[in-house]
């Protein structure tokens, strides 16, 4: 275990009354079964709302809140990087998983020791390990992880590159901010999850809530 948080407290659901029919939908379509060779798929609840999540006997290769459109865009990146066939079907890999997502929910975890798998250009892997190694409760800028990449003239790229993350929460993508320490940035599963982790991590948004675009244009990328 890696240290104590308060627990989130999560009130009404602010997730969609749809998003779990999105995730059923979308797993009703891939066949069912098991075994060695397969990318396993399934939803696991949240208090943030509903999750996809999807393992090879490799590690997690997928985790990404019920939006259709990421679905779809994280979809076809899955299977530009993974040859296995795709099942709707539990792994153990995929209990570890809700295991560790219900003890950082609960403040009970710090950092998550699922083994985690994310293929990608040599600046997204750069980017996605950076995010990994930002500690608990701390925030980074576009700007200053564009630096310490040693790429400080592409913030915008990093900021493509964060939004473009396949594992929603175990590589902190919501760590990253806009330099002020104001605006929120950008967050594909909504502003309102990106406050809530930050909160829960202890270090809530200064200020009003700001939706000011990400360096990757546009809101709610990452």
């Amino acid at each position: 275990m890696n240290g104590m948080a308060a627990p989130l407290k999560v009130g009404r659901m602010q997730a969609g009354p749809d998003e779990e029919t999105i995730l059923e939908n979308w797993l009703a379509a891939l066949p069912q079964g098991g075994g060695a060779g397969k990318l396993h798929l399934r939803h696991l609840a949240t208090p943030l709302g509903p999750l996809l999540a999807g393992a090879t006997e490799a590690g997690v290769v997928l985790l990404e809140f019920a939006d259709p459109a990421r679905l779809r865009r994280q979809g076809a990146a899955l299977r530009r990087h993974f040859r296995e066939a795709w099942v709707a079907a539990d792994h153990p890999m995929l209990r570890r998983l809700e295991a560790e997502l219900a003890d950082y929910f609960a403040g009970r975890r710090r950092q998550f020791e699922v083994p985690l798998v994310f293929p990608g250009t040599p600046l997204q892997q750069a980017l996605w390990q950076a995010l990994t190694e930002i500690p608990w409760g701390e925030r980074r800028s576009y700007e200053q992880m564009a630096a310490q990449l040693g790429v400080p003239a592409a913030v915008r790229a990093v900021g493509t590159c964060n939004g473009l993350n396949r594992l929603a929460i175990l590589v902190p993508c919501h760590r990253l901010v806009n330099k002020d320490g104001r605006g929120l940035g950008g967050y594909g599963g909504g502003l309102w999850r990106k406050r809530r982790l930050l909160e829960l991590e202890g270090s809530p948004p200064r200020g009003r809530p700001n939706v000011t675009p990400s360096p990757a244009g546009g809101r709610g990328l990452e």
